[in-house]
């Protein structure tokens, strides 16, 4: 209790010196959020939405699940998806990953970790899409990265094919979907050349992001975690 007593009071802290630098902030955040953005996101604990990209509360809409997946039957992914998409009317969507990716390694790996295989089959299911490319790898440690690279490049797809961003494509409205991956051991952020605006260009970025990864591959590895 003393550890949550501790939260607690961090938190009034933060509360009193956000209040110090700018009086308003809380009313006016309060009244309403108006971000331009929705994240998507790992659960991983080193990899905090807003802070990486130094933006304060109410300036990104986030969602966050392990190994940052867009999966057509998780109604609370989908969910997220419309209300930024068609209440918030966001104008980027965001799939973040990040090298070192625990799930993506256990798919990668074919752990077995219980309840959660079933939610990383999804991640296993890239593996086999790309075999041939990362069992062309010599380490894990560059196989793992990859995956997490075209783990990143396929949920991309996904939120393109998902009926709320192709309804709102097809009804004029401007939504870009981009595909980045975040570095553990430099706190930098990759684009992957995913930057997708309209249905007709999902099958072009695709190839390009695909054929960029492949090319450049990776001059400083993440270490494969446990």
């Amino acid at each position: 209790m003393r550890l949550l007593s501790q939260l607690l009071a961090k938190n009034r802290a933060w509360a009193a010196e956000t209040t110090s630098h700018d009086p308003e902030f809380f009313s006016r955040l309060a009244r309403l959020q108006t971000p331009k953005y929705l994240w998507i996101g790992c659960s991983d604990s080193r990899v905090p939405a807003n802070q990486i990209v130094g933006m304060a509360p109410g300036e990104m809409f986030v969602h966050r699940n392990v190994a940052n997946l867009v999966v057509h039957t998780d109604l609370n992914c989908l969910s997220v998806i419309q209300y930024a998409v068609e209440a918030l009317r966001v104008e980027h969507i965001i799939v973040c990953g990040h090298y070192g990716c625990g799930g993506v390694l256990a798919a990668l790996r074919d752990s077995k970790l219980g309840l959660i295989d079933n939610w990383l089959r999804n991640v296993q299911s890239v593996r086999s899409k790309h075999r041939s490319q990362i069992e062309s790898l010599a380490t894990e440690g560059e196989r793992h990265a990859r995956m997490c690279e075209l783990n990143v490049i396929e949920q991309v797809i996904n939120v393109c094919q998902s009926t709320v961003v192709r309804n709102s494509w097809a009804q004029g409205q401007s939504i870009s979907v981009h595909g980045w991956i975040y570095g553990l051991s430099d706190g930098l952020l990759r684009d992957l050349g995913m930057g997708v605006t309209a249905e007709t260009e999902i099958d072009a970025y695709y190839e390009l992001a695909f054929a960029r990864v492949e090319a450049e591959g990776r001059s400083t590895l993440e270490p494969a975690r446990a």
